[in-house]
Parts: structure tokens; sequence; C-alpha cells
């Protein structure tokens, strides 16, 4: 009977030896630790920021947009012609007419083209011209005269995106003849290109006498 009696005392005495993982604190080695690991991860550096975007140089202005297409012997070629116009506002600016299978590619075009083209002009007091002139490139003549301060651009499309980005704020102008954006832009270079300062018209004039 003493025998019987020890061996219902052991497995009892085994169970109560056994650790209890169910009331050990946190942190403690007998732990029951979640199936999918530590869910925290290494810490983030507040300090690391997005890198600041670099300052264009030249500002964009897209002018006009035309698809056209070529037919050879296996169908139609479509493709598209961008007309950009470039500037800074301080008197330098660039126009380009490229041509690519897609709009983007066609733009970006033209702007590397656009910069490699690029014309300066001195501007009077008031961000106006120094004197009245008139562009001319084949059947388009464009008018452009000084403007007191104020006044602002008055001016179409294509002959408003030149002076804006040119850094011309107060000027009036007509277009005559043809309207083709590129023949308008290219008018409005030519008058451009002709304008002469106050210094360099006294040193013509001193010469003439």
């Amino acid at each position: 009977m003493e025998e019987e009696k020890k061996e219902l005392a052991t497995p009892n005495a085994v169970e109560e030896t056994k650790p209890s993982t169910e009331s050990a604190p946190n942190g403690e080695a007998g732990q029951r630790r979640h199936p999918r690991g530590d869910r925290k991860g290494p810490r983030r550096d507040k300090r690391e920021r997005a890198p600041r975007e670099e300052v264009k140089e030249f500002e964009e202005r897209v002018v006009y947009i035309n698809r056209v297409s070529k037919t050879v012997k296996g169908g139609r070629r479509m493709k598209f012609t961008a007309l950009v116009v470039i500037g800074d506002r301080k008197g330098r600016y660039g126009f380009a007419l490229s041509k690519a299978a897609e709009v983007p590619d066609a733009i970006k075009k033209a702007t590397e083209a656009a910069k490699k083209n690029l014309h300066t002009i001195k501007l009077s007091k008031g961000a106006t011209l120094s004197h009245e002139v008139i562009g001319k490139y084949g059947a388009c003549n464009v008018y452009l005269k000084p403007a007191p301060e104020g006044t602002g651009v008055v001016a179409g499309g294509p002959v408003r995106a030149i002076l804006e980005l040119a850094g011309v704020q107060n000027v009036c102008s007509k277009v005559y003849g043809s309207r083709a954006p590129i023949n308008v832009i290219r008018a409005t270079n030519e008058g451009l290109s002709r304008l002469k300062s106050y210094k360099d018209v006294k040193a013509l004039r001193s010469q003439e006498q």
C-alpha cells in the first residue's frame, strides 16, 4: 500500500516543478514570445530629410503643340511638334521647335534646343523697352511699343510668352499678317534683337556728326 501511494504522488510533484509560462512577467526568460517575433524595427533618424529640389535656371512655357504625319510606303507615321519658350525674366530668353514620337519627348528636345539658342536684351527703367520697334519675319509683322509702369504686358499668346519670360513687364504689341505661332515668335525675336540702348544711339549720332 505504501509503494502505491508513492507512485501516485510522483506525477503531481513533477507538475509542480514545471515553470509556469502564463504567470511570468514581461521580459522574463519564461515568457512566451509572439510567433512573428519582435515587431519593433530599428529607430529612424528624425534628422534625415528629403533632398531639396534644385532651382531651375530658366522658366519653361509650352506655346504650341501640333500633330504631324508623314506618309511612307507602309502607311502614315504620326509625330508631334512642340514649340517651347524659356527665359530667366532678367533679360535672357530662348525658343525652339522640336519633333518626336511622343509629346513629353518633343517638349524635352525643344527645351534642350532652346537652351542652346539664347538671346539677351537690355531693359529700360520700369522693365519696358527702350523704344518702339517692328519685328518682321516672312508675312508676319509684330509691333512693339514701350508702356508706362503699371500697364502690364498687352500682347497675345506667343508674343506674351516671349516678352514675359524675357523680363518685360510693361509693353503694348500688335500682330499683323501671318498668325502662325512660330512666325510670330521669330518676328518678335527679330524686333527685340534690333533694340538699342540710349548709349548706343548716342554713340551712333556722335559718329554721324
